[in-house]
């Protein structure tokens, strides 16, 4: 706590004399609320199709589907989970990122025991490698509407 604290001073400029315009960290700082992951969300033009995919690759249930939105989990309903949501204006991400196109912000890294079966198999159910590949240990792969997603062997 003390050194988020001391960071946040350095960072807000709060180190000895105050900053005009800028809550001092001291005033507000708490102890850290339970807070925890329990899903991640991905857009799709249409999220029972692309929910279909995934569940398929990670031998997911899906929970709580509607034509909006369709959550993944593990047949127990543990957590973290995956969830599709609907958006109707969704452009897929380049890969690399060029200029002026939309960026990949984030990407699901899947663990699998074999990764040339794995790849075959994504690529059954409607995925399809990625023409760059930057690790011979990972392989790139893009989702039926365009969603970057990694597979990958442990140790990689």
């Amino acid at each position: 706590m003390r050194r988020t604290r001391r960071l946040l001073q350095t960072r807000l400029g709060t180190e000895g004399a105050r900053t005009p315009g800028v809550a001092n960290p001291e005033d507000q700082m708490t102890d850290r609320p339970d807070a925890r992951l329990v899903g991640f969300v991905l857009d799709a033009p249409n999220p029972r199709e692309l929910a279909a995919f995934y569940r398929e690759l990670v031998g997911w249930t899906a929970y709580d589907q509607d034509d909006t939105w369709v959550r993944l989990g593990p047949a127990d309903d543990s957590r973290p989970g995956l969830s599709i949501q609907l958006e109707p204006n969704y452009r897929a991400p380049t890969w690399p990122g060029v200029t002026d196109a939309p960026q990949m912000q984030a990407h699901l890294d899947i663990l699998v025991d074999d990764l040339e079966a794995a790849s075959i198999f994504a690529e059954s159910l409607g995925a399809r490698q990625a023409e760059w590949q930057p690790q011979q240990c990972v392989r790139v792969m893009i989702d039926p509407v365009g969603h970057i997603f990694d597979l990958f062997v442990d140790g990689s």
